[in-house]
């Protein structure tokens, strides 16, 4: 698995943008965030039950992200097709205000090492990614237990200071 101090892996991926069937799609490469930070997130696969909670956790904090300068990207190996209906079928998903990107042949997934042996799809794998692209913070968890989008956040001002941040620093105390 690609970890912290590696570059993260170029794509060039469909992205779904909205639940609007005319305007969804768009195609994205790494260069497509040049300059930007960007968090990117895996989840594991589509219309299943802790996936859009997580979804829903990061498209609330998605504002504080992009005040960061930083871009929020979800992904998971199911096609844009899937992803478009999924966020047409759910309600809590309609808006969500991140692209979608569907690795579908696996190769980013791969290239990241994320993917599960025994399931074969995605971790749930988040990368904080500076904006040179090297991976700056990394966190896994198993199929079964959700992230805390806040804690990604946190992590993300921490890096951004470029000082160093004691145990439970939060933005706006003082570092070391």
């Amino acid at each position: 698995m690609l970890t912290v101090g590696d570059r993260f892996p170029d794509f060039a991926l469909t992205a779904v943008t909205s639940a609007d069937k005319d305007t969804a799609f768009e195609d994205v490469t790494l260069a497509t965030y040049d300059g930007k930070w960007k968090v990117v997130f895996f989840w594991p696969k589509d219309f299943t039950f802790v996936c859009p909670t997580e979804i829903v956790g990061f498209g609330e904090l998605e504002r504080e992200f992009a005040d960061r300068d930083t871009q929020l990207l979800g992904a998971s190996v199911d096609s844009e097709f899937v992803h478009l209906a999924w966020r047409q079928h759910h309600a809590d998903l309609t808006t969500s205000p991140f692209p979608w990107l569907s690795d579908i042949k696996r190769e980013l997934s791969e290239a990241l090492g994320i993917l599960d042996k025994g399931a074969g799809v995605p971790l749930r794998a988040t990368f904080i990614v500076d904006q040179d692209n090297i991976i700056q913070w990394v966190g896994v968890n198993g199929l079964n237990v959700g992230r805390n989008p806040k804690e990604v956040l946190r992590v993300l001002d921490a890096l951004q200071t470029d000082e160093l941040c004691p145990c439970n620093w939060e933005k706006g105390q003082a570092t070391l």
